[in-house]
Order: C-alpha cells, then structure tokens, then sequence
C-alpha cells in the first residue's frame, strides 16, 4: 500500500530529468522525461516508503545516512539536483504542501531558542573535534562563505578577501573596540587585530572554538588585543565602536531576532558601524530541512530579507547598505567538500564511523545544491545609527581603506 502512494507521489513529482528506483522487492520504476539528471536508486527497507511519505526530506537524508537508501554511484549530487528541480517546480502534492505550509507555521516553535538552548545547539555541531574541521577548512578555518574577488581564486585567497572585506565595510581605526558574535576559531577577530589594530572582544558557546580561538591569537602574538569569552552575545554589556557577526544570525532563531538586533543597537556606539554577514533567502520566508534541523544545525534557519528588517526597523540602527553575495557560497561548499572527500581516510583514523561519512557528504552537497539550485544568498547588511557614518559610494572599500592596512602592515 505505502509503495504504491510513493509510485503515484513521484510520478507526481519527478517531470524532468530521470530516476529509476528500484522497491524492496526488485520492481524497477521510472520517472521523469528522460533527461539529465539521470539517476537510479534502491530501496531496501520495507517501512521506507511510509517514512518517505511522511517526511520525505527528513526521511531521504536519514535513509542515505542509514545504507538503507542505495544511490547509484553513490552520485548523492546527480539524485540531489533531481529532487530540488522537480520540487522548485512546485510539482509536491496537496498534502505535501499542505504538510510543509504547516513546518513554515510552526517554525516560530522549532526556533524559540532560549540561552541553554542555544548553547546545546551549537555544541551540536561545533564541539566535534576541531582537528577534523582543520582537515577541510582553508589555513585560518574560516567555517563562512568566501568571497571569491576573481576566478582563479584559491579557498584560502578567497577567505583572505572575504576578511578584508568585512574589515573594509567596519572602518576600523588602530584602538578601536570591536565585538564580534560567533567568533568560530577567531580567525577574523585576529585579522581585525592584526591588520586593523582593533581591540576585539570574540564571543562563542563552543569550548573547542573557544580553547583553539585563544591558541591562535597567543601564536599570532595578538593575545593583548584579542579577548575570546565563552558567553551569550545577550550577555555582553559593553559599548563596542564596531560590531561584526559573521555566520551567526542563522543559529539566533527567528523569534530572537527582536532581541538580537535590540542588543545590537544597545551594544553599538552612536557613530558606530555594523556588519551581519549571513545566508538567507530571495524567496518569502521558509524553514529549514527537517533532516538539517535534526542532524546538522538544530534550531536553524536562513531568512527572507523581509523578516530582517523588520525587526532593524524597531531600533535606532539604519541600513547603511546591503550586499548580495552569489554564486560564493556554493563555490566554497564545494571546495569544502572536495577537501573532505581527498582526506576520507584521516576521518576514518579519527573513528568517524561511515554513517557519519555519509552525513557529512550529504550535508554539503545539500548545502551547495541549495545556495546554486534554490532561491538562497549570502546577505552583507552594513547598519549604523545616522546616514553620514558610513561614505555614500562604495569607493571606500577598494581604495582608502585598503591603502590604511597597507600602512598599518608597514609600520608592523
């Protein structure tokens, strides 16, 4: 019976490209028109397709992860692609819809995420070891988008440039007090200390980034200039004339946002400048993967633009510009990925069994898939408190600045 509805489900939903699947009991079908993609895969699980059924995202990462969902050629991206096209395309039954419009209602829920919570969240994820980050990260373990200024680029010219970027949009002079939320291993909180002489305060809820962070600023010979706190960016009190977060604002919660940007504002000098670097959405808002949610980033979420600035809008922050990354996202997920696949036999040494394999795979092919295939951007909001902080043209940011690091680097 469940076999059946997930035939008709597919048949449904699959029109372009061509997958062959193969049920339990080794009766091949075929879906789409023929073109590429073209993708075969097995089912060998008897209880699959009611679990397809319910919570087919949630389900399909699951089964990969599991062995129980069998792709040929292991070709996760060829499969990933097919789902995404045909799903863009609206082709989802009523009651898929239906079921989806109701995760998008409730993610208020999924999101509420107290400080306790938010702590656990990120010891989810970041508290892995840090030395299987370093096996796939570029030299200074930037875990965000890179800005990838020409073609031929490198990861880790791409990392530098995005770095000098973000420094660039904050104009920072030598001895300003800089704050940056989710300071990761404090590769850009040593940059700012190193090429800008800012004084910067890094926060985290990671021990393991935490313990690395202050490793790194003692071996940068910036250790006085750097301070690296395990604490809630609710818990910061000072008065900072620059404040940076970078890949943070996905990990707040929706409902947070209020808050967020509330302490921003109380945090951030009258002539101070702002800088949130994060991943959202061109389309209305949405929610994240039910599978994302559960093995990967748990209470996370890329926003529309729109639910952004309508929570800036209640502060005394104004927008001072916004910046659309494209295409760099999916470029760095894919380097990341290529990475992690050279140095399979390291993370096996390390004991990550190859359901964990699998995951992480499946994880950034995903991800990659869903910045090139979907309707997803990296978003640079630059925010102050009046209209003359920030220079009216974008000059800045090729020229004066750039030449300011220049003779800070000189004077070293």
């Amino acid at each position: 019976m469940w076999g059946n509805l997930l035939i008709k489900m597919l048949d449904r939903l699959v029109k372009r490209g061509a997958l062959t699947l193969t049920m339990p009991n080794g009766e091949d079908f075929r879906f789409g028109d023929g073109t590429s993609p073209k993708v075969g895969v097995r089912i060998t699980d008897v209880n699959l397709p009611l679990k397809l059924l319910k919570n087919p995202e949630l389900a399909m990462g699951e089964a990969y992860m599991d062995g129980t969902l069998l792709i040929e050629g292991d070709d996760v991206r060829g499969f990933l692609k097919l789902v995404i096209s045909n799903h863009e395309d609206g082709n989802l039954p009523g009651w898929q819809k239906l079921m989806k419009s109701f995760r998008i209602a409730k993610r208020v829920w999924d999101q509420w995420i107290p400080q306790k919570q938010a702590k656990s969240n990120a010891e989810h994820h970041y508290d892995i070891s840090t030395e299987f980050y370093y096996l796939f990260l570029d030299e200074d373990r930037q875990y965000t988008c890179a800005y990838f200024k020409d073609p031929d680029d490198t990861l880790e010219q791409a990392q530098i440039n995005k770095k000098r970027h973000i420094g660039e949009k904050l104009l920072i002079e030598p001895g300003m007090k800089v704050l940056d939320i989710g300071s990761g291993w404090g590769g850009l909180a040593i940059t700012l200390a190193k090429e800008y002489g800012a004084n910067v305060v890094g926060v985290t809820l990671s021990e393991e980034q935490l313990k690395a962070a202050r490793i790194r600023a003692e071996e940068a010979g910036v250790a006085d200039k750097v301070e690296f706190r395990l604490t809630d960016y609710r818990n910061v009190d000072e008065t900072f004339d620059r404040i940076v977060s970078v890949g943070m604002l996905e990990h707040v919660g929706q409902p947070q946002y209020a808050t967020y940007f509330e302490k921003i504002d109380q945090n951030l000098a009258d002539d101070g400048v702002a800088l949130i670097h994060f991943i959202g959405r061109t389309s209305p808002p949405g929610n994240l993967s039910p599978w994302f949610q559960k093995y990967i980033f748990p209470g996370g979420y890329t926003p529309a633009l729109s639910e952004v600035l309508q929570r800036v809008e209640k502060t005394k922050l104004q927008q001072a510009d916004v910046e659309v990354w494209r295409t760099h996202y999916d470029r760095t997920l894919n380097a990341w990925l290529q990475r992690f696949e050279a140095r399979l036999p390291e993370v096996r040494a390390m004991g990550y069994d190859e359901r964990f394999i699998r995951m992480w795979r499946y994880y950034l092919i995903a991800s990659e898939l869903s910045m090139s295939d979907m309707p997803h951007v990296l978003f640079h909001l630059q925010l102050a408190k009046h209209q003359d902080t920030v220079p009216v043209t974008r000059d800045y940011l090729y020229t004066e600045t750039q030449e300011k690091v220049v003779d800070l680097r000189a004077a070293e």
